[in-house]
């Protein structure tokens, strides 16, 4: 078959990591495009995989999204127009939902936030199949069009897949200049530029404030996009540790002491990689979320106060560890 995966944010390169080898192991040729969005183009190239860019993020602004949706979606659909596509493929990409629509090729839509309500309305209703985590109930998705018939959830997290055969890399310290001895912290901001977390969130300054000027704290953070790297360039505060582009966020997490994530992608790396999360998400949590805050796998923050900037415990147990075959059989049923 012909496969034609797209992606749109920093994480989709981590989720079809594993899966396009072996794609292309089982003899299907694997067509890749991408959207130039914070660090999604640098992360394929540092994973190897050649993508052709089309279009940018529209910004905070619903008017430039709906334009660069508009404007990419068509840029698609001449990209593969007479390709002969068997299946397209993404994690939350509305462009390719509505490219795959106009030239019937069927689709194939997963994500794992369910309250994402403009991008499922879009994406799900024309895609063969929509693919979710199994801790998301499948009621809260009868609004978007998605049924029994199309609907396929997999065990466990997203995470778990891509990470399954991951083994952190201790290089990413010293290319950062970090101290293991010290207490080590990731920080992930908000995702501003999203529609469905447009509430005012304070709590990430906070925590930036609070832990920056500890002399015994390295806090690293990984901003989203250009504007957010501009205002933590602009903070006379220590202990931050600012990247200069991308880096091996997983190695990174699995070292570090603690993660603060106002994002989901991150927070659930820390739980499949064993390292303690808290998250200042100020948006409705989804069912992943609340899943994993029930099993105290995942700490809610409100008070920037209560972090603990301790040197974690060392990791007991085995990482759950989920084969990826498993997402490409639910994904090519479809075809």
């Amino acid at each position: 078959m012909r496969i034609w995966i797209d992606m749109t944010a920093p994480a989709h390169p981590l989720v079809f990591r594993p899966i396009i080898p072996r794609l292309r192991a089982a003899g299907h040729e694997v067509l890749v495009t991408a959207r130039d969005y914070a660090d999604t183009l640098g992360l394929l190239r540092m994973h190897g995989i050649e993508a052709e860019a089309f279009g940018r993020h529209g910004g905070a602004s619903r008017t430039r999204k709906l334009w660069q949706l508009i404007s990419r979606s068509r840029a698609m659909r001449r990209y593969a127009k007479g390709r002969e596509i068997d299946l397209a493929w993404a994690h939350g990409s509305n462009d390719l939902a509505l490219a795959a629509a106009r030239l019937r090729i069927p689709a194939v839509d997963m994500f794992d936030y369910e309250f994402a309500t403009l991008q499922h309305n879009i994406g799900c209703r024309p895609a063969r199949r929509v693919m979710t985590p199994d801790r998301i109930p499948p009621e809260r998705l009868v609004r978007y069009g998605v049924g029994p018939a199309k609907l396929a959830q997999y065990p466990g997290l997203k995470e778990e897949y891509y990470l399954s055969d991951f083994e952190p890399d201790p290089a990413v310290l010293e290319l950062l200049g970090l101290d293991p001895a010290g207490v080590i912290v990731v920080l992930r901001p908000p995702p501003d530029v999203s529609l469905y977390h447009r509430r005012s969130n304070p709590l990430y300054r906070q925590v930036l404030h609070h832990v920056g000027p500890r002399e015994e704290v390295q806090a690293v953070v990984l901003p989203r996009t250009p504007q957010q790297r501009a205002e933590i360039e602009q903070l006379d505060l220590p202990s931050l540790v600012l990247p200069d582009g991308p880096v091996d966020a997983q190695s990174l997490i699995a070292l570090a002491d603690l993660v603060v994530s106002a994002g989901g992608t991150m927070n659930r790396e820390a739980v499949a990689l064993g390292t303690p999360v808290y998250t200042t998400y100020a948006a409705r949590l989804g069912g992943v979320d609340e899943a994993l805050m029930r099993e105290g796998r995942l700490r809610p923050l409100t008070n920037p106060q209560a972090v603990e900037l301790v040197k974690k415990p060392q990791r007991q147990g085995e990482r759950s560890r989920r084969d990826p075959q498993v997402l490409i059989d639910l994904a090519l049923a479809v075809a």
